[in-house]
This record gives C-alpha cells, sequence and structure tokens, in this order.
C-alpha cells in the first residue's frame, strides 16, 4: 500500500479543501501507460509515413520533416491536450486515479501544462527518469521539476460519490417557484461569491462544499424574502443565482 501525502489547501472562501498528494509509484505507472500509448502513436506515424515515402509521394525529406514535426507533438502535446481538455487527467493517470491541478486545488490550465510537459525531458535525466523521481521523493509536495516551474500538484482523484442535486431548468420563467423572490437586497460581489461557488462546487470535495455552501446560504437567506422554508444550503444558492440573474 502506499503511503498518502495529505495536503489542505485554504480556499479564499474559508474553506479548507483536502488533497490526497500522488506518490512517485503510482506516477509512474501512469507514466508507463502514456509512453505505451505514445509509443505505438510514433510507430504507426512512422509507418504511414514509410509508406508514403516508399510509394514516391513525397520526397523522403519532407516525409522526415513532417514525421518529426508530428512526433514532437505527439512527445509533448499528448500530456497538454489531456490534462487541458480532460480536468488533469491522462489516459494513464485516469486508469490510475490521478489528476493534475493547479496549486490552490483548480483545474490545470494550457500555460501549466504546457510549462510543466515542456520541462518533462529534464526528468529523465541522466536516465530512467531519475531526476523526476529523485525530486517527486523529496519535495514537500511530491513535485517533480516540471510541477515546480508550473505550480502544479499530482493529486489522487476523488472516489467520493456526490449526490444528485436539483438543477436550474433551462427554460424556467416568470413561473418558477424563485422567480417571485426579492433579491433586491444582494449585493453583486454577493451574487459573484455565489457563482464562483456554483461553478467550482465540482472540483470541492463534498464535505467541504456542502460546509460552505450553509454558510453562504446562511449569511445571504436572511436578505432575501420568499424563500420557502425548506429552501437552503446548495439548492437556495442556485435558486438565489437565478432569481438575482433574472432580474438584472
Amino acid at each position: 500500500m502506499e503511503y498518502e501525502d495529505r495536503l489542505t489547501i485554504a480556499t479564499p472562501e474559508g474553506v479548507d479543501v483536502n488533497l490526497t498528494l500522488a506518490g512517485a509509484a503510482s506516477r509512474f505507472v501512469a507514466a508507463i501507460i502514456d509512453m505505451t500509448i505514445q509509443l505505438g502513436l510514433l510507430i504507426a506515424i512512422g509507418v504511414v509515413f514509410g509508406a508514403i515515402g516508399g510509394i514516391g509521394v513525397t520526397s523522403s525529406g519532407i516525409a522526415v520533416g513532417v514525421w518529426a514535426v508530428l512526433s514532437f507533438l505527439v512527445i509533448v502535446g499528448y500530456d497538454i491536450f489531456f490534462e487541458v481538455r480532460n480536468s488533469g487527467r491522462t489516459p494513464g493517470k485516469q486508469l490510475n486515479g490521478l489528476r493534475v491541478v493547479r496549486m490552490g486545488g483548480q483545474p490545470v490550465s494550457f500555460l501549466p501544462s504546457t510549462i510543466r510537459n515542456v520541462i518533462r525531458p529534464i526528468d529523465f535525466f541522466p536516465g530512467g527518469y531519475l531526476v523526476g523521481a529523485v525530486t517527486i521523493l523529496v519535495t514537500k509536495r511530491n513535485q517533480r521539476i516540471g510541477d515546480l516551474a508550473a505550480g502544479t500538484l499530482v493529486v489522487r482523484d476523488r472516489m467520493t460519490v456526490i449526490p444528485a442535486l436539483p438543477t436550474i431548468p433551462d427554460n424556467a420563467g416568470a413561473d418558477a417557484p424563485w422567480a417571485g423572490w426579492d433579491t433586491s437586497r444582494i449585493t453583486a460581489e454577493e451574487l459573484a461569491a455565489v457563482r464562483q461557488f456554483l461553478e467550482r462546487r465540482y472540483d470541492i470535495d463534498y464535505e467541504s462544499r456542502a460546509r460552505l455552501a450553509t454558510t453562504l446560504s446562511a449569511r445571504l437567506r436572511p436578505k432575501v424574502t420568499g424563500v420557502p422554508g425548506d429552501v437552503h444550503g446548495e439548492r437556495f444558492l442556485e435558486r438565489l443565482a437565478a432569481a438575482k440573474l433574472r432580474v438584472r
């Protein structure tokens, strides 16, 4: 069993987000899977361009140049593409329950992903991913050099099942239950805080998410009239945002 390093991050909203850092072993297994997939892609590209050169469709020099560019994109772009488009998870990381996030726990974006992956070759020096493995073992947050440069972490995916929550219908109009709420005392800053929470809620573990929803609801609910007695927490925040945006 791999020893679990835990990291607690205090969010601007005052809620602690608990993350479990990925260790060297699980990251190595994920890297092997990803490298196997990349190798398969490189072989496929080589076969295609070898066939193109063999039948004389284009000069061998051009074919080699295009193959080199595509190979570079596979080696560097593979991780960037999946990390940005798949919430920090390459196929290897996803199979091993890992995810790349920024230092504050937010989803990784294009620039940090690019930095951490362009620098990746340094972690292979002098061979066998030695520099990267040593760096992961000696840093407090299990970061390789690319992570240190990009301000990223590799964490274990939270496996908590998040209960389904009521959502706001797209066609909600004047007949919606919250349409008659008086939200005039809710400021633009408070609405922004509610919207930020609703946008980020699925990136927060469920326990912290519930606490934050309860705190926000308790502060804002007294400022809104017309709210039914059984509407609290996240349900209230969803409907508050809908009601407030409806009258803007």
